[in-house]
């Protein structure tokens, strides 16, 4: 199946109450299993990837080495594939376009695409992030793929403090619309796991909304109730699979 014919498969697993169900692979080993075990689409977790090749997250590995994962991936699998690319490397717009063309080439067909200034202080106003948005959509645009631009806002994620999630709604469906207009194809909202507020953001934002299946997370049938159209696990199988092996090899030491 072409990159053009995986990036529309992928689109249309995004389904408001009937949840695509992402549990996030590393390496192209980790994709194989996933892929048997049933996923109907793979992706990576940036934390994962990091520390499975020994760098911490937060672009810390080389986007060349991002890169080649990907691409390792993409060449195991029959599966549509999503990146989670952070912050695209870059902070401009020109910069986004640039990378983003990186892997658009890898024959990914989805990326997460986060607001908060990785490696700095707080997120990205609206305005900016709505530019490099566009810049990403630009270079799909320009290479002939219906990419799916997951926009990821960390305004839950940055306040450690659940009792204010409430204060945040409000900008998040903002930024959720927003968005949309600007190029995203999927909105991801990590750290939000209050069920009125998921509710409220998904049936007042467009786009198909990503929830992350964080410990006190509500079911995923209880989410599909709410509206959401597609869960991830992020680093969960990573450490647990991690943990496994330890132990694994603790019974033989």
């Amino acid at each position: 199946m072409s990159q053009l014919e995986m990036a529309k498969r992928f689109a249309k697993l995004h389904v408001k109450g009937e949840p695509l169900v992402l549990y996030n692979i590393w390496d192209a080993a980790t994709a194989r299993a996933v892929a048997k075990a049933g996923a109907k689409a793979l992706a990576t977790g940036s934390a994962s990837v990091a520390i499975a090749h020994g760098y911490d997250d937060g672009e810390h590995i080389p986007l060349e080495l991002v890169e080649t994962i990907a691409s390792r991936i993409v060449a195991n699998i029959d599966l549509p594939f999503s990146l989670d690319f952070e912050g695209a490397y870059a902070s401009e717009p020109v910069g986004v376009k640039a990378n983003a063309a990186r892997i658009i080439k890898t024959g990914a067909v989805g990326v997460n695409f986060e607001d908060q200034k990785v490696n700095g202080s707080g997120l990205y106003s609206c305005d900016e992030q709505c530019k490099r948005i566009a810049a990403f959509r630009e270079a799909a645009d320009e290479a002939g793929v219906p990419f799916f631009i997951n926009a990821r806002t960390d305004l839950f994620l940055q306040e450690a403090d659940a009792s204010k999630h409430s204060d945040l709604v409000e900008e998040a469906i903002s930024r959720g619309q927003r968005y949309g207009e600007a190029g995203a194809s999927g909105f991801f909202m990590p750290a939000l796991a209050d069920t009125h507020m998921i509710e409220k953001i998904c049936r007042n934002v467009p786009l198909p909304v990503n929830a992350y299946m964080k410990q006190g997370m509500p079911e995923i049938s209880e989410l599909a109730k709410l509206g959401v159209a597609r869960v991830s696990y992020g680093p969960t199988p990573f450490f647990k699979s991690m943990k496994e092996l330890e132990l694994s090899a603790r019974a033989i030491y």
